[in-house]
């Protein structure tokens, strides 16, 4: 009765925002945010106070925030999404166009390019779906409304923050106006969805005209998604996940658990896991679990497996970036006979 009444408040607090808050340069928490841009990065407090106020709730964003795909639909509905025939084809062809980039990515970066191309079709669709929020709208709403209504209260003020903060950092350095950009409802930008501190620590001017823009150039792009996966530890030439099979439900309750590896293979084998591949049994790796139409799937993902969880840290995102990578590149290799 607790529980129901409690969930009944908190959907009556995300569909009935306070109209004091409507001004977010006048949110009660506001000041302290202010204070950091203006000791701390120099900026005019007008201006700040000016583009909070500018900034506008969304009730929108706090229910998709509320409501993930990965956390609503079983596997076999949230692949579909993703891994569909279109997607496939655009990749192929967005190889295609951009092949001399990705195979220099691979060789200054050692990150594989069905990766990258997946990547950006899982979360653009290759340019087409950016997002249609204005970002400042977003990380507002994220840094001082969205935290009210959920249990993890301080970390994600914290985070959602510090996306506002570097979002104005961001803008200052491009010499653009942070009330034009658009992102997702969370909050990230351009063809491979960088939030703003990914973008000032990661993104990179990879075509040489001193300018590294995510927001439309595939070449900056590429090389900006192969060095966030450099820099988040990915193996070149190792394998990211394989399927398993059990003899019996093992033991293990700690299904896609997206953390670093640290299980072998072959403690796994002895727990009851058996991969369909010739894996090293010095790989470390973790169990997964997904709900397929017709039952379950048990997968083993290994540190690459990890190292795509750090673009976004959910199973299933991960599993579909590895699958639709799969895919894109056995077509591309039928399509062009380019199978390296």
């Amino acid at each position: 009765m607790k529980k129901t009444l409690k969930l009944l408040i908190l959907g009556m607090l995300i569909s009935l925002p306070s109209a004091a808050l409507a001004d977010y340069s006048k949110h009660p928490e506001a000041s302290e945010f202010i204070a950091t841009m203006v000791n701390i990065h120099k900026f005019e407090q007008s201006q700040i106070e000016e583009w909070l106020a500018s900034a506008a709730y969304q009730k929108s964003i706090v229910e998709a925030m509320s409501k993930p795909a990965e956390k609503t639909k079983p596997w076999h509905e949230y692949r579909q999404i993703f891994i569909t025939d279109t997607r496939i084809s655009r990749g192929v062809q967005f190889w295609q166009e951009n092949n001399q980039t990705l195979e220099r990515a691979e060789k200054e970066f050692g990150v594989d390019p069905a990766i990258i191309v997946s990547i950006i079709g899982v979360e653009t669709n290759y340019g087409r779906n950016v997002g249609s929020f204005r970002v400042i709208d977003a990380l507002a709403t994220l840094a001082f409304d969205y935290y009210t209504y959920t249990e993890k209260r301080e970390s994600r003020k914290i985070f959602f923050t510090t996306q506002l903060e570097h979002l104005l950092l961001l803008a200052r350095e491009q010499e653009k106006d942070p009330l034009t950009l658009k992102g997702s409802y969370a909050g990230a930008m351009g063809l491979g969805q960088f939030m703003p501190n990914s973008y000032r620590n990661y993104a990179v001017d990879y075509d040489g005209d001193e300018f590294a823009d995510i927001w439309a150039n595939p070449t900056d792009a590429i090389g900006s998604v192969a060095n966030y996966f450099k820099q988040h530890g990915w193996k070149s030439g190792l394998p990211v996940a394989t399927r398993a099979h059990i003899d019996e439900a093992p033991d293990s309750t700690s299904f896609n658990d997206m953390k670093h590896p640290k299980t072998t293979i072959a403690e796994l084998v002895a727990q009851g896991y058996i991969p369909t591949d010739q894996l090293a049994k010095d790989l470390t790796a973790f169990p997964l679990r997904f709900e397929a139409k017709y039952g379950q799937e048990y997968w083993l993902g290994l540190h690459n497996f990890y190292v795509i969880g750090r673009y976004n840290p959910r199973a299933k995102y991960a599993m579909a970036v590895h699958q639709l990578s799969q895919r894109i590149r056995t077509s591309r290799c039928e399509s062009t006979k380019d199978c390296a």
